[in-house]
C-alpha cells in the first residue's frame, strides 16, 4: 500500500493543478495508465536524443556520435546531424501548421449563401482581396472568395515568387530576409527543400542547413498562420473579448458531454452547430439527460470559446483525464496534439473516441471521416452518436472535480486595437491607435511586453514554468500576452513558431533545451550568430525564476534605446 500512495503522489508532482491530481488519484484506482505514469517509466531517457546527435536518414544507420565514433558511416559529424535534425523539425512542424491553413483554405472555396460555410466577415475578405490585387467592384462576395481561396491556395506551391504576407512586416525587416536568404518561396517548396538537402549525401554545413530550416519556419509564420487565422475570421467571424470558464469542473454530471480536440474549426463549428439544433436537444432529453455540454480541449477549445462562448475543459496535459473523469460520452477529435493513449483510456469507460480525418486515424477508435462537402450532416451523425451513448454511463465511475479557473478571452488585434482606441475616445488615426500602450511603455508605466507561447512538456511539471514567469513579469509591471497552449514548447511546430520569432527580430526564450546540444557550432548559431543577422537569437534557461529575471534584464538593456526613439518621435509629432 505504501509503494501505491508513493506512486500516486509521484505522478501527482508532475502536476501543480488540483483537478488532475484528484484525477490521477482516480485513474490509478481504475487502473488506467496515463501520461504521467508512463512517464515515471522513463527514468532515463536516450542521451543521443536528448543532444540530436543520432542521424536514421539512411538506411546504414542508425548512427550516434560519440567521443569513440565522431562520425556517421557517411562521414557527417555532430555539426551536421544536430543541423539535419534541426532543420526536420522546423519542417515538420511547418507541414502541420501550413496543411491546417490549406485545409481551411479548401473550405473557404466551398462557402456559399445557403451552404454549411458562409462568409461572417466580408470586409476582411475584400481588405484583404485588395491586398492581393483581386478584383472586387461589383462582384458577389462569394466570387472574391473563391478567387482567395485559389490565389490562397497557389501559395502552397506556386513556381515564383515570394510569399505574399511578407509585405505585412517592416520594410527594414524585409530587407534583412532578403539579405540573408530568409524569404520563403512556396510553403510546400521550402518543405521539400528541407526534406531534399537533409537526404543522405547533400547539405553537410551546420550553418547553412539552419538557414534552410529558417526559410521553410518563416513559410509557416508569415504565410501558413497567418492565411490559417484571416481565412478562419473571415468564415467564422473575429473573436471578441468574452468570459469563460476552463478546467475539467466544466463538464455537466446531467448532461451528455461531448469534448471536441484538435485544431480544425471547420470541424468544431460544424459540432456547435449540430448540437444546437432542436432535434439534438430533444433527442438528449428522451435519453434522460438535462441538455448537452460541449467543451474544448487544446486550441479547439480556444477557438470555441473566443468565438461561442464555449468553456475549456483542460489543456495538452488534461486530455486523458477527461475522459477519466467517466462523464465523457465522447471526445471528438480532428488533427494534432491528441495522445493515441485516448483509444485505450476510453475502453475503461462509456465514452466513444471519434476519429474524424484521415490525416489522424487512431487504433482502436471509432472512425468517423468529416468532409467538408457534408459537414452539417457529418456533424449531427456524431452528436447523435454521443447523445445515444448517455444511457450507457456508469454513474458510479464518474467524480468531476471541484474547482475551476474563470479568464477572458478573444482579444483578437482588431479588438486589441479597438479597446486602445476606446481609452483616448476620439477618432484618430490607423498608425496612432496603439498609442495609449506606446506612452504607457515609454512612461515606464509598463516595462515591457512578453509573449508567453507554446505547449505542456512533460520534462517539467504541468503549468509551472510558465505560471511561474508569468507571474514573476507581471509583479514587475510586464505585459503577459498568451497564445497558443501558452505553456513551454514540445512540439515540432514550435520549433518552426520559435525560429520564426527570431528571425522577426524578436529575442525568444525557452525554459526547455531543444535536442541540440551536441553541436557547439548549433547551439552557438542559434543562441548566438543569428542576433548578429537578424538582431534576435534564441535563450534558453530551465529554471523559470532566472528565466523570468533573463528575461527583463534583456528588456530593460533595450529601454534607453526605445525611450530616446520615443521622444524624437514626439517632437516630430511622428
Amino acid at each position: 500500500m505504501a509503494k501505491e500512495v508513493n506512486l500516486v503522489e509521484q505522478m501527482q508532482s508532475m502536476t501543480i493543478d488540483l483537478n488532475s491530481k484528484v484525477l490521477i488519484e482516480k485513474a490509478e484506482r481504475d487502473g488506467v495508465e496515463t501520461m504521467y505514469k508512463r512517464k515515471l517509466g522513463y527514468k532515463v531517457q536516450c542521451g543521443f536524443g536528448l543532444q540530436g546527435v543520432c542521424c536514421k536518414n539512411c538506411g546504414m544507420g542508425p548512427c550516434r556520435i560519440s567521443a569513440k565514433t565522431p562520425r556517421g558511416l557517411c562521414g557527417a559529424d555532430e555539426h551536421t546531424i544536430v543541423a539535419r535534425n534541426y532543420a526536420r523539425m522546423c519542417a515538420g512542424g511547418t507541414a502541420a501548421h501550413s496543411d491546417h491553413a490549406r485545409d481551411i483554405t479548401h473550405t473557404l472555396a466551398l462557402t456559399s449563401k445557403d451552404g454549411g460555410y458562409t462568409i461572417k466577415e466580408p470586409k476582411q475578405l475584400i481588405a484583404l482581396a485588395n491586398l492581393w490585387g483581386i478584383e472586387t467592384e461589383e462582384r458577389d462576395i462569394y466570387d472574391i472568395a473563391h478567387e482567395v481561396a485559389y490565389e490562397g491556395l497557389m501559395e502552397f506551391g506556386k513556381p515564383f515568387g515570394v510569399l505574399r504576407f511578407l509585405t505585412n512586416a517592416p520594410q527594414k525587416r524585409q530587407e534583412i530576409w532578403e539579405k540573408y536568404g530568409y524569404e520563403p518561396r512556396a510553403i510546400d517548396r521550402e518543405i521539400a527543400t528541407v526534406m531534399h538537402s537533409t537526404h543522405v549525401g547533400c547539405a553537410a554545413d551546420c550553418e547553412s542547413i539552419i538557414d534552410i530550416g529558417i526559410r521553410c519556419s518563416m513559410a509557416d509564420g508569415w504565410q501558413g498562420s497567418m492565411i490559417g487565422t484571416q481565412f478562419s475570421d473571415i468564415m467564422f467571424g473575429s473573436p471578441k473579448p468574452v468570459r469563460t470558464e476552463a478546467n475539467l469542473n466544466v463538464l455537466e454530471e446531467n448532461n451528455v458531454n461531448i469534448i471536441l480536440h484538435g485544431h480544425e474549426p471547420t470541424l468544431s463549428e460544424m459540432i456547435v452547430l449540430a448540437s444546437e439544433l432542436p432535434e439534438m436537444q430533444e433527442l438528449a432529453k428522451e435519453v434522460g439527460a438535462d441538455g448537452i455540454t460541449l467543451s474544448g480541449i487544446c486550441c479547439t477549445g480556444n477557438e470555441l470559446t473566443m468565438r461561442h462562448g464555449i468553456k475549456i475543459a483542460g489543456d495538452f496535459h488534461q486530455q486523458e483525464l477527461a475522459i477519466i473523469t467517466g462523464a465523457v460520452e465522447a471526445m471528438i477529435v480532428d488533427v494534432q496534439c491528441i495522445f493515441p493513449a485516448l483509444a485505450e483510456v476510453a475502453t475503461h469507460y462509456h465514452t466513444k473516441f471519434i476519429t474524424t480525418s484521415p490525416k489522424a486515424q487512431i487504433t482502436g477508435s471509432t472512425y468517423m471521416e468529416f468532409h467538408e462537402e457534408t459537414a452539417i450532416e457529418d456533424a449531427k451523425t456524431m452528436v447523435r452518436e454521443a447523445i445515444l451513448n448517455f444511457k450507457n454511463r456508469d454513474k458510479s465511475k464518474v467524480l468531476i472535480s471541484d474547482l475551476k479557473s474563470e479568464g477572458v478571452v478573444g482579444f483578437s488585434e482588431a479588438e486589441i486595437i479597438g479597446q486602445l482606441n476606446n481609452v483616448v475616445n476620439t477618432q484618430i488615426d490607423e498608425m496612432n491607435t496603439v498609442k495609449p500602450l506606446v506612452d504607457a511603455l515609454a512612461s515606464g508605466v509598463i516595462r515591457g511586453v512578453v509573449g508567453v507561447v507554446g505547449c505542456n512538456n512533460a520534462k517539467t511539471p504541468s503549468n509551472y514554468k510558465h505560471l511561474t514567469v508569468m507571474k514573476e513579469l507581471i509583479k514587475n509591471d510586464y505585459l503577459v500576452v498568451c497564445t497558443g497552449c501558452a505553456h513551454e514548447w514540445m512540439s515540432e511546430k514550435a520549433i518552426a513558431i520559435g525560429t520564426y520569432v527570431v528571425v522577426s527580430g524578436i529575442d525568444t526564450y525557452l525554459g526547455v533545451m531543444p535536442p541540440v546540444g551536441g553541436s557547439s557550432r548549433a547551439v552557438n548559431y542559434l543562441c548566438g550568430g543569428l542576433k548578429e543577422k537578424v538582431g534576435a537569437c534564441f535563450h534558453v534557461c530551465e529554471e523559470p525564476h532566472d528565466l523570468a529575471k533573463m528575461i527583463m534584464e534583456d528588456i530593460e538593456a533595450k529601454r534607453p534605446n526605445f525611450e530616446e526613439i520615443y521622444s524624437k518621435n514626439v517632437a516630430t509629432n511622428k
